[in-house]
């Protein structure tokens, strides 16, 4: 039943993206907004939903609750409308929709850093061009990934995936050695860092114990590199700014498991502050305290 289940799911897929690319990218995000707005709070995540917003901000009032919550859906929705044209947007390219690029780093000299950087965040906004923007930006990207559940589906995500990124990284041990190799050569990688991944350990993310990845933090003990915390933000439709903030201080230590707990404590302080600039854009979906 499953093959069936995942061959419908690649159709509809195969259908929609057709549709996307036929209509333009506002329409395709407009559209894709409006599915995920009235069709979202179908699916079966409202339990968590609630109880995520409930635990973050326990004394949001219920009709702030409900607008919060179709925010997310209508932006999740416009994420999968603007999937297919991910390259119709620029930092740059005038012909292109504009990211507005909000940053003071000096970006040459964080490329001519000679170790490697690890930009993080979460699932905010349209957290692919984050992707899209660090890649215009010349570096070489390398993205942690998890491949897709549907095997028909995969391959096409994939190329998307990589049309935005420089390399794909599969999560776990399969990619253990790509991610070594790709890290001794100096590369960035780009993380999110908001859900469970391999190699993490409990550490308090809203004052609440929660599995947190520790690989920035290991990166950045064993390889001196560089945590810049990014940022995209859904100013209206398919208009955007892209963050880059200050690279976090690191204190390292002799105990090298303190060191790698208040680092990642540091990371989820800062996806914290994210989500409470703006509550709406986050992917409240996912069991983040399960």
């Amino acid at each position: 039943m499953k093959i069936i289940r995942y061959f419908f799911e690649f159709i509809l897929v195969i259908i929609f993206f057709t549709i996307f690319k036929i209509i333009g990218v506002k329409k395709s995000s407009d559209l894709g907004g409006y599915i995920g707005k009235y069709f979202g709070p179908l699916l079966k995540k409202k339990e968590i939903i609630n109880k995520n917003i409930l635990f973050v901000f326990p004394k949001i009032l219920e009709k702030e609750k409900n607008e919060l919550i179709i925010k997310m859906w209508e932006n999740i929705g416009r994420i999968f409308g603007e999937y297919i044209h991910l390259d119709k947007f620029s930092i740059y390219n005038q012909k292109k929709i504009k990211i507005n690029f909000k940053c003071n780093l000096d970006i040459e000299g964080i490329k001519n850093y000679r170790k490697p950087v690890v930009f993080f965040s979460g699932h905010f906004a349209n957290f692919e061009l984050m992707g899209v923007c660090l890649k215009e930006l010349n570096f070489n990207i390398g993205v942690i990934y998890r491949p897709l559940n549907n095997f028909l589906i995969n391959p096409i995500w994939e190329i998307i995936k990589r049309n935005s990124s420089s390399t794909l990284i599969e999560k776990g041990s399969k990619g253990s050695k790509k991610l070594i190799n790709h890290i001794k050569q100096n590369n960035s990688l780009g993380l999110l860092v908001d859900q469970r991944l391999s190699s993490s350990i409990h550490v308090p993310f809203f004052g609440r114990l929660a599995t947190t990845t520790i690989t920035p933090a290991k990166l950045a003990i064993k390889y001196d590199a560089l945590l810049i915390p990014m940022f995209i933000q859904r100013i209206d439709k398919t208009n955007f700014n892209f963050f880059l903030e200050e690279p976090l201080k690191i204190n390292k230590s002799s105990n090298i498991d303190e060191d790698i707990f208040n680092i990642t404590q540091i990371i989820n302080k800062k996806i914290e502050e994210f989500i409470i600039r703006d509550p709406g854009s986050w992917l409240w979906s996912h069991d983040r305290w399960r």
